[in-house]
């Protein structure tokens, strides 16, 4: 069991999927910046293409993403439109300039798509990029995914896909808004295998009303039973006061910070048993997944999709609230699916809002991504202001990290502190900033 020392995790911290993080996006970066960045990327650039599809055919209590019910059929039809109008705009841009290796479709729920209109969307972006053989990845809700909807993933050449599971326990599923018996879980693993899905995630929870250890760790058998290449094992972020849906899940019933902690310790010591390589401290993989052996080799990173071995420095979104990222830069879409229409449609570039990367805030960005990605995080780029060591002092004090030489590292027992260890390198962070959520 790691070490539990509450006053270490009492602070709320982003998920560093990004530094500077989207609470530092702002409209002093906007559509501009965001076509000047795309205009000077040099030809031959490795780049991603992540798509935005902010649609479930039910929505979920807890769900913190951008997304809305796909019941209207015309109002996702005027989105497709808008989308592919944006594609051809964003690959007018770039003019054959990347080298477009990797496309993920995530939400929301694409497959909350009509099947017939996904794979014409993803025909839309190879032509428009001219690309033909990247590799494509899709999150999916196994509710709304039946035999036709995974046929069409491999015939488009999918290889890589995540399962929004949460937990197996049908009365908290009941309490999240989520009910999915197993036998529609194991129904689409099936599914997914068939259709050639070599890289299968399953996205579980912990911190959930009413869980305890017992279902966790019943949900955690259950998963390695169906054997996924990968496992997310995220603590529950709880702000109703930002998500409104998340008013309709009784916050009395949440464990408290002591049961959370004891879960993830739990969670992490059972998937290691059972042989998973662990992927910073809330990710597992089986040892010959493409991830676990980034992890090996040191070249995991982490952006908006978490963690991942896609080693691209340019990130480029399309669709509402999707998110570019750049070296120096990162742009943000118009949130509201409606706005993003009419801009898009109205021939006016999506971008609405971003930050632009210091090379102070790019230095400090790689001793994040470092800690996070389990690595030894060199210190001696940043200024000497003994800010930063002053916030590192009782993490130091309690064995959970290292500093020899400039060079930072967590320990064992500090795996489960690492955003907040990370978050004293933030320049940006508040005390008590409250739009984030708890540390484990």
């Amino acid at each position: 069991m790691w070490p539990y020392h509450p006053q270490l995790l009492a602070r709320a911290v982003p998920r560093y999927t990004s530094y500077p993080t989207a609470a530092e996006f702002g409209t002093m970066v906007g559509p501009a910046d965001h076509l000047a960045a795309l205009k000077a990327l040099p030809p031959g650039t490795p780049a991603s293409l992540y798509v935005h599809i902010p649609f479930c055919k039910e929505i979920c209590w807890y769900c913190g993403c951008n997304t809305n019910r796909s019941n209207r059929i015309e109002r996702v039809a005027a989105y497709l439109e808008a989308l592919e109008t944006e594609i051809d705009w964003t690959a007018r841009q770039v003019g054959g300039k990347v080298d477009l290796a990797r496309i993920s479709f995530g939400g929301g729920s694409p497959n909350a798509l009509d099947p017939v209109g996904f794979v014409r969307l993803v025909s839309h972006i190879l032509t428009a990029f001219g690309t033909s053989t990247p590799e494509i990845s899709v999150e999916l809700d196994p509710r709304s995914l039946d035999a036709e909807w995974a046929d069409l993933l491999g015939k488009v050449g999918a290889t890589r896909a995540s399962l929004g599971v949460q937990t197996f326990d049908p009365d908290i599923q009941a309490r999240i808004g989520r009910i999915q018996p197993a036998e529609t879980i194991e129904l689409a693993v099936t599914r997914l295998r068939k259709a050639g899905i070599r890289s299968l995630n399953f996205d579980l929870m912990y911190g959930l009303p009413g869980q305890g250890l017992p279902q966790l760790m019943d949900t955690l058998d259950r998963t390695l039973a169906l054997a996924p290449d990968r496992i997310a094992l995220f603590g529950y972020a709880h702000v109703p006061q930002i998500i409104a849906r998340q008013r309709r899940i009784n916050a009395d019933h949440l464990p408290e910070t002591a049961e959370r902690f004891e879960q993830a310790a739990r969670g992490y010591d059972h998937l290691l048993g059972a042989g998973l390589q662990p992927v910073g401290f809330d990710h597992f993989a089986q040892v010959q997944d493409p991830i676990a052996r980034a992890t090996r080799e040191g070249r995991l990173r982490r952006n908006f999709q978490g963690f991942t071995d896609d080693q691209a420095e340019v990130l480029l979104g399309v669709g509402a609230t999707s998110i570019s990222s750049f070296p120096d830069l990162i742009v943000q879409a118009e949130k509201n699916p409606g706005r993003y229409r009419m801009r898009v449609l109205g021939g006016h570039p999506s971008a609405e809002r971003g930050v632009r990367r210091s090379a102070d805030d790019q230095e400090r960005a790689l001793v994040i991504e470092d800690l996070l990605c389990g690595r030894a995080a060199d210190l001696s780029g940043l200024p000497l202001d003994g800010w930063a060591e002053l916030r590192l002092k009782p993490f130091l004090a309690q064995g959970l990290c290292t500093l020899v030489d400039d060079r930072l590292t967590l320990t064992a027992d500090g795996l489960p502190y690492a955003r907040a260890i990370a978050s004293c390198f933030d320049s940006y962070r508040a005390e008590g900033a409250g739009r984030f959520s708890s540390a484990v």
